[in-house]
């Protein structure tokens, strides 16, 4: 069979959660971010997208080389 690669999103945490709402804090937890610019390469699902709309004021999302 053929190794499929599967899509990848990097994401870098630029913003912090210091006086946000707990859910925008655990939600940053859950995408494996909790310091100011550590970055992830998180695989590109739709539930991944949906935790990275509710913090989009607090990360940078680009593609994964």
């Amino acid at each position: 069979m053929a190794d499929k690669k599967k899509p990848t999103l990097k994401v870098t945490q630029i913003g912090s959660p210091i006086g946000r709402r707990k859910d925008q804090r655990q939600t940053l937890i859950g995408l494996g971010l909790n310091k100011m610019h550590k970055t992830r390469e998180l695989e590109d699902t739709p539930s991944v997208r949906g935790m990275i709309d509710k913090v989009k004021h607090l990360v940078r999302v680009g593609d994964a080389v």
